[in-house]
């Protein structure tokens, strides 16, 4: 079942070798802005801080698929090694230990799981309205790394927290524009008051 309280993001599929295919490499995240969803024809991106990672809780992260059921390794018992660099938040899962890992390491390789996924809380973010951009600045814990069939959709459940996210900052940009345009209307009602005062005055 999907946890209404973490965000799940899609990345590229964990690089494998033929020689070494039950051991699988790549970056969970990036700090890369990325287009999350499109509202009314205009793209809403995202951007990891690089430094988001830095008190984030990743004391026991597990590899999943789908985000649910058996556990196939773990960060606890060192078959997952995370680490944060310059481009992002890496991995290096080992898939080899048991049966039913090597099982899920065959079929990434195969193709029949074609993209991988991570779950995550935020602890803290901001949104950037110049360029529509939610920025991460904190992640509270990173839950699970896992192979997805198919990769989270905004449309989709997955994605509803977030669209109703970027409503929110758009009814919110709109109520600023508002806000605006009738401070403006006001200051050039007073500056009209001022001049025809003056004129007055003037006469």
């Amino acid at each position: 079942m999907i946890k209404s309280d973490r965000e799940y993001r899609n990345f590229e599929l964990m690089q494998q070798t033929e020689e070494n295919k039950y051991i699988a490499e790549g970056y969970a995240s990036t700090f890369e802005p990325y287009v999350l969803m499109q509202i009314d024809g205009e793209d809403f991106s995202e951007r990891i801080e690089p430094h988001a990672f830095d008190d984030a809780d990743m004391t026991d992260v597990v590899f999943l698929l789908d985000h649910t059921g058996r556990v196939y390794a773990r960060t606890k018992n060192n078959t997952i090694k995370l680490d944060v660099d310059e481009h992002g938040l890496h991995t290096i899962t080992d898939l080899s230990k048991t049966e039913a890992a090597r099982s899920v390491a065959e079929d990434i390789f195969v193709g029949n799981y074609s993209q991988m996924s991570f779950a995550f809380a935020v602890a803290e973010d901001h949104f950037d309205i110049d360029t529509r951009t939610r920025v991460i600045d904190r992640i509270r814990k990173v839950y699970d790394i896992s192979a997805v069939a198919f990769p989270a959709n905004p449309n989709t459940e997955i994605g509803v927290s977030m669209r109703d996210y970027f409503n929110g900052e758009i009814e919110a940009m709109k109520e600023a524009e508002r806000l605006q345009r009738e401070a403006e209307e006001l200051e050039r009602k007073r500056a009209e008051l001022i001049a025809r005062a003056n004129a007055l005055g003037g006469n």
